[in-house]
C-alpha cells in the first residue's frame, strides 16, 4: 500500500492538513495520494475533553467520524496505531487490531510513502511521581469518558455517604486543570437543581500547582483572574505545592496531605518514549525536533503539533497549543503541495501568537488577545472572551467541515441542551 502523503496523528493539526490537502488534490485522486492514520476512528477537538470529562459535552454528538471526513474532504483514513515508522525507507507499520477477547480484527499493515507527516501529539508527564498512575488523565477521549463515569459513580455515593461530601484533587494549574474544575462545578450545579435536599452534597475541589501561580505560560493578569474567579466558585487553588505521592484516598505534597475521592493528572506535557525508536532526532521531552520549516532529521518527513520541537524566539520552542498545529497545517499544506509539483517552499515557517484564552464556565472567560488590538496585550474577559473561547473550537470545526456544516453542528448542540440539557447523566 502506497500513498503520496501520509499524516499519522488526526488531532487539530493532522485532520486539518489532511482535510486540505484531500480537497486541494481533488476527489478520488486526492483519496489515492493522500493517507491520515489515527488510532481512533472519530475525532473530538483535545480542548474540549475537559467538557466530556465533566459531562458538559456530550462526546458522541461533537465527534466527527474519520472515514465520513475522509469522504467529504478527499482523503483516506485508516485506523491504526503506529508500531514501526522508517524515515530512510520511508515506510511504516501498523499495530495489529485486537477485539476484547484478544482476537486479531485487523493484522499487523505496511505502508510506504513519499513524504511523510508526523502529528502524534503528546501526553501528560508524571515526573517519576509514585502513585502517579492512579490518577485519571485526559489525553485521549477514552481517558475523558472513562472519568465521566467514574463521577457520575462518585456523584451517586456522595449523595448518600455520611458527610454528602465530594472531593475532587486535580494536579496542575495550566489550562487544563483550570478549566477541568470550572466545568466541574458547573456540572454539580445543575445536578443539584435536580435533586432532592435529601440528596444534595457539597463539591470540594483543589487545584494543586508547583509553580508559584497557575496559568504559568499565560500573562499574570490572566493568571490572577482566573485565580479570583476559582476561589469564588469555591476551588480552592494552592500554589508552591509540589506532589510528592499519589494515594488511591489522598495527594501527598509538600504543603501536606489533600483527602481526595477523585484525583485528576493534568500537570506537564511529554511526547510518546516511542518516538526516540523512529530514526529522527528528538528533545528531552520527546519531541521531534524540526526546523523553521518543519521538516525533521529525516528528508521528506515533517512533524507539527505538540510531539514536535519547532523554533521560536529566544531559543524558545513553540508552545504546545492548538492554534500553532493550525498554522502549521496551513504551513505544510502549501509546503507539501509544493514538493508534489516539483518545487519547494522557501519561505520559513513563522508562528504568530495571537493570544490565550480561558474558559471559566457559566459563559464566564480570561484571555489576551495579541497584535493589534489595544496594544500587544489586549486583555478581555466575561461574555466577550467566552464567545472567543467558543469561535475557536467553530473555527476548527470551519476547517474540516465548511461554514454550512459547522452551523449545523453548533445549532444542533444549542437544542439538544435545550431538550436534555446540558448535564451529561449517562
Amino acid at each position: 500500500m502506497h500513498y503520496d502523503i501520509v499524516i499519522v496523528g488526526g488531532g487539530a493539526g493532522g485532520l486539518e492538513l489532511a482535510s486540505r490537502l484531500g480537497r486541494k488534490l481533488g476527489g478520488r485522486r486526492g483519496k489515492r495520494r493522500v493517507l491520515l492514520i489515527d488510532r481512533s476512528s472519530f475525532h473530538i477537538w483535545k480542548p474540549t475533553l475537559h467538557e466530556v470529562a465533566a459531562g458538559t459535552l456530550d462526546v458522541h454528538q461533537e465527534g466527527i467520524s474519520y472515514p465520513i471526513l475522509g469522504r467529504s474532504n478527499g482523503f483516506n483514513f485508516l485506523l491504526g496505531e503506529l508500531e514501526t515508522f522508517d524515515p530512510v525507507a520511508k515506510r511504516l507499520t501498523l499495530k495489529a487490531i485486537t477485539g476484547e477477547q484478544g482476537e486479531v480484527l485487523a493484522p499487523e499493515r505496511a505502508i510506504s510513502f513519499t513524504y511523510g507527516v508526523l502529528a502524534i501529539g503528546s501526553g501528560s508527564n508524571l515526573f517519576g511521581t509514585p502513585g502517579a498512575e492512579q490518577a485519571h488523565l485526559l489525553e485521549r477521549t477514552e481517558d475523558a469518558e472513562a472519568f465521566h463515569a467514574r463521577l457520575l459513580a462518585a456523584f451517586t455515593k456522595a449523595s448518600f455517604s455520611d458527610d454528602r461530601i465530594l472531593r475532587v484533587a486535580i494536579v496542575g494549574g495550566g489550562a487544563t486543570g483550570v478549566e477541568l474544575s470550572a466545568e466541574l462545578i458547573e456540572a454539580h450545579r445543575e445536578l443539584m437543581g435536580s435533586l432532592g435536599d435529601e440528596q444534595r452534597f457539597r463539591l470540594d475541589i483543589t487545584v494543586v500547582e508547583a509553580a508559584p501561580r497557575i496559568l504559568g505560560g499565560l500573562p499574570q493578569k490572566i493568571a490572577d483572574k482566573a485565580t479570583l474567579a476559582l476561589e469564588r466558585k469555591g476551588v480552592a487553588v494552592k500554589t508552591g505545592a509540589k506532589v510528592l505521592a499519589v494515594h488511591a484516598d489522598r495527594l501527598e505534597t509538600s504543603q501536606g496531605d489533600i483527602p481526595a475521592d477523585l484525583i485528576v493528572w493534568a500537570a506537564g506535557i511529554k511526547a510518546a518514549d516511542g518516538n526516540t525508536g523512529y530514526g529522527l532526532e528528538t528533545n528531552r521531552g520527546n519531541q521531534f525536533v524540526v526546523n523553521d520549516r518543519l521538516e525533521t532529521s529525516a528528508s521528506d518527513v515533517w512533524a507539527l503539533g505538540d510531539c514536535a520541537a519547532a523554533p521560536w524566539k529566544d531559543g524558545k520552542t513553540i508552545p504546545a497549543r492548538a492554534q500553532a498545529a493550525h498554522q502549521q497545517a496551513s504551513y505544510l499544506e502549501k509546503a507539501l503541495l509544493a514538493r508534489l509539483a516539483q518545487r519547494r517552499v522557501e519561505a520559513p515557517f513563522v508562528y504568530r501568537d495571537f493570544g490565550s484564552l480561558v474558559s471559566l464556565g457559566d459563559n464566564k472567560g480570561v484571555g489576551a488577545l495579541m497584535g493589534g488590538l489595544g496594544g500587544p496585550n489586549f486583555f478581555i474577559e466575561g461574555l466577550l472572551a467566552k464567545w472567543a473561547y467558543m469561535s475557536l473550537h467553530l473555527d476548527h470545526h470551519r476547517a474540516i467541515l465548511g461554514v454550512g456544516r459547522t452551523v449545523t453542528l453548533a445549532l444542533a448542540r444549542l437544542l439538544q441542551q435545550r431538550v436534555s440539557g446540558r448535564l451529561k447523566l449517562h
